[in-house]
């Protein structure tokens, strides 16, 4: 028997993937709660939509990577999609969709986009108001304390709140969160100089962040030494970008990107040293691969644009332009 809801509705929310900036993995919990935490993030104009609405018989749908059919939220596969809704407890006749400009395990914080933005569209069908702390720190808490990922604040906290930002993270976990102060011309040469590259490798990020987490948690002198130094770095990076001084900038992406290879054998291979020092010798300022580690996307700082896409291109590599996103998660469409 086909029970009608009295309720039809649809919502549609959009939140954007993210670059780092400086400072990454230093967000993780195993070193910010000995150490503290910084890192700048910028949000870009690529983005996870995922679309809310009711439908007329009893069950779930859910549309990914995968489709599902099932009679009660328990029975989810997808664990983001499934400890949510048990969370805020909705349990029956919905369907969910996502679908992205980018595909996931490419270095870009889609899981923490996605669970943003399923969050904003969960409190948009509740009619319930929502701040960008309050879906960054839920976000976070789903995946990292109730499915016990190996995660940090960044991809959350940067899906919320997009633009250009920084995040100071003390021993207890709060997370302070301003604006970077770079002045228009800066970052409209810093969009035009930041050119991204798919290697064609995607990943899981979770193995090399479970490292990282490990070796900070155990207080293994050499990972917490490197993420001393990065957060440094971060710092550092932070006071070039609001100078004005991009080209300083470029040279510390390349200080932060040796630190981060020497972090885990997985971290990446030898196609992926080998464009980076091509890259290097093409124009590139400095560089480094976006994410975890060990796939996804080379970005580079360069005063050369042209002559740097020429040499990538010439090795197979696509890119993929972007520009920043000031907007961070948001309601596209709410009907009822």
């Amino acid at each position: 028997m086909i029970t009608y809801p009295s309720n039809q509705s649809i919502i549609i929310t959009r939140t954007p993937l993210r670059i780092s900036l400086g400072g990454g993995g230093t967000d993780l919990k195993s070193y910010y709660e000995k150490r503290g935490g910084f890192f700048i993030s910028a949000a870009i104009n690529k983005y996870i939509y995922i679309t809310l609405h009711d439908t007329f018989e009893d069950g779930l749908i859910i549309k990914y990577s995968k489709m599902e059919k099932v009679a009660r939220v328990s029975e989810i596969q997808n664990d983001i999609i499934r400890e949510s809704l048990k969370l805020h407890q909705l349990d029956n006749r919905i369907e969910i969709n996502s679908i992205a400009n980018i595909p996931s395990g490419t270095g870009l914080g889609s899981s923490g986009s996605f669970g943003v933005g399923l969050l904003k569209a969960i409190y948009a069908k509740k009619r319930m108001p929502v701040s960008q702390l309050q879906l960054a720190e839920e976000s976070t808490r789903i995946q990292a304390d109730i499915l016990k990922r190996p995660i940090g604040k960044q991809d959350q906290y940067i899906a919320a709140f997009g633009g250009i930002t920084c995040f100071e993270v003390d021993k207890k976990g709060n997370t302070t969160v301003t604006p970077l102060r770079i002045n228009h011309e800066t970052l409209h040469k810093l969009e035009d100089n930041l050119i991204m590259f798919f290697t064609g490798f995607s990943r899981s990020a979770d193995t090399l962040l479970k490292d990282q987490h490990d070796r900070s948690k155990n207080s293994k002198s050499d990972m917490i030494k490197n993420l001393d130094f990065t957060k440094k770095l971060g710092y550092e990076s932070k006071e070039a970008l609001e100078s004005g001084d991009l080209r300083r900038f470029g040279e510390l992406m390349h200080v932060h990107w040796e630190h981060k290879r020497e972090r885990s054998k997985g971290m990446t291979n030898p196609d992926i040293d080998r464009w980076y020092n091509l890259a290097r010798k093409n124009g590139a300022v400095g560089g480094k691969l976006i994410g975890a580690g060990g796939g996804g996307f080379l970005m580079f700082y360069t005063e050369n644009t042209e002559r740097l896409r020429i040499a990538m291109r010439k090795e197979g590599l696509r890119e993929v332009r972007f520009k920043f996103d000031f907007e961070g998660s948001k309601v596209m469409v709410q009907e009822e």
